[in-house]
């Protein structure tokens, strides 16, 4: 059986990338949360089961295979089953897909480092900055070239969910969380995402959850 080993359920985006992997992989898993930054930490980032990734999370074991990386988790699961379950099957679909995941998982740091995932909680509407703004301006184009193109009649991105909605999913938290802005179009695809069952498991853990981090439970300045 697999075993993934994950972060907080309520602020670890990599971690709800990598398990909602798994689910759409329709393997049998064991799940392990760790508290994020509790004192035991350090400690246990230097054990065997951490050591591959230095104890970033998520990480996935398959008997003595590991891998780390919820991207790389992505494309490992989409080999073991079959290679037609996390892509389009249509070539040009599938390359733009798999650039935008691409560019997700390198790109928007300002929202991610201004806007950390925190799915228990909805702030109040305030003015982003400027950095932000324009990563969410090119998040909005890609949905609406992915929706125009390849959406259909279906509520994803590429019409399915997939990859791509999965490595989108701490997006479209986070726009909810902090009441950020976005286009008109998106709101359907939005509300599909948070709606989806596997969305709405991780989203009640994350609220029976104990722990609390600080530093991701401040109300950003207006």
């Amino acid at each position: 059986m697999l075993k993934l080993i994950l972060g907080n359920k309520a602020y670890s985006s990599w971690s709800l990338r990598g398990w909602l992997a798994v689910k759409h992989a329709g393997l049998a898993f064991e799940e392990v949360v760790v508290p994020l930054y509790d004192q035991a930490w350090e400690q246990r980032r230097e054990g065997d089961e951490f050591a591959p990734s230095s104890g970033k999370v998520p990480i996935l074991w398959d008997g003595d295979v590991v891998i780390w990386d919820s991207l790389a988790i992505i494309e490992y699961l989409n080999e073991k089953t079959g290679d037609d379950r996390f892509w389009p099957a249509d070539a040009a679909a599938r390359a733009m897909a798999r650039s935008m995941a691409a560019e997700m998982h390198s790109s928007y740091a300002a929202l991610r480092r201004k806007h950390p995932m925190n799915i228990r909680q909805v702030y109040e509407p305030g003015q982003p900055d400027a950095d932000v703004l324009a990563d969410l301006g090119r998040i909005m184009e890609l949905w609406a070239q992915a929706r125009a193109r390849f959406g259909g009649d279906g509520e994803f991105l590429f019409g399915t969910w997939g990859a791509v909605d999965i490595m989108f999913a701490p997006v479209v938290t986070r726009i909810i969380t902090y009441s950020l802005p976005f286009a008109r179009f998106a709101g359907p695809y939005m509300n599909a995402v948070i709606a989806h069952p596997c969305m709405q498991d991780w989203i009640a853990c994350a609220q029976e959850e104990e722990w609390v981090l600080e530093q991701y439970e401040q109300t950003p300045a207006a």
